[in-house]
């Protein structure tokens, strides 16, 4: 049985010439010191053999994807499968990013023939999950949260389970400068690991990292990440400075 792990992973989104992503990996691989934490750069797809050649050799520190397709190869323009991600050394997916869900209609569906896939792929899924204003203004954002996380997940058996890395973000809080306050962090993650509990008891759900994201940075990284169900977070802006992020996973437990 794993342990649960702290992880860190920078999610750049659509940002970084060849050339900056370059030097942002690279300071960011000269600055990470060593760290109980997992390190994820979940790069654009055109820096991805560039940065896991910069990093590779550094402990703890890995290569993420920010989506893949749920097919192995064909007709599909634009898209990027799992082997193609694996043949250039990434370790993690990101899948249903609020950004996903919204921009380009990823269903939950959908979101479970892609966790399935990278799944067979060999590689780790950061599956994200998290409610619109309007749903926490409401109060049914515990129930939301659940059913994404039910109906992305819970086909699985416990074994592939175990590999899934859960990532709770407040649409309200991505890149608006509003962060859920701790309180608002941890009950949500407690919500989470208590549906995990009943779908695949206390010792799975125990050992399974789940990430807050929503506006972390050098700030509040130390806060967010000191509430007892918080195992790092998944960065977005913040990321794309190597000093502000060094900063992140250096506020790990």
């Amino acid at each position: 049985m794993k342990t649960r792990q702290q992880i860190v992973a920078g999610n750049w989104k659509m940002n970084k010439t060849l050339a900056e992503g370059r030097e942002l990996a690279t300071e960011i691989a000269q600055r990470l010191k060593a760290t109980n934490a997992q390190v994820v750069l979940c790069t654009p797809y055109i820096h991805l053999p560039l940065v896991h050649d910069l990093i590779k050799d550094v402990a703890n520190l890995n290569l993420g994807a920010q989506n893949c397709h749920q097919e192995d190869k064909g007709a599909y323009t634009g898209e990027i499968s799992v082997e193609m991600l694996k043949s250039v050394g990434v370790d993690y997916v990101i899948l249903g990013h609020s950004e996903r869900r919204e921009y380009f209609g990823e269903s939950d569906e959908l979101l479970a023939k892609k966790v399935d896939k990278v799944l067979a792929g060999g590689l780790l899924p950061i599956f994200c999950c998290g409610e619109s204003l309007e749903i926490r203004d409401a109060g049914t954002h515990i129930e939301h949260v659940q059913a994404q996380i039910k109906a992305g997940l819970f086909h699985l058996s416990a074994a592939d389970f175990e590999k899934v890395v859960i990532a709770y973000e407040p649409i309200w809080a991505i890149g608006t400068g509003r962060t859920a306050s701790p309180e608002q962090a941890q009950d949500m993650h407690a919500a989470i690991r208590s549906l995990l509990v009943e779908q695949y008891g206390a010792e799975i759900a125990d050992a399974t990292s789940i990430l807050y994201g929503g506006s972390v940075n050098g700030g509040n990284a130390a806060v967010l990440f000191a509430q007892p169900d918080v195992d790092g977070g998944l960065v977005g802006g913040a990321s794309l400075k190597a000093e502000e992020f060094i900063t992140i996973v250096e506020a790990t437990k």
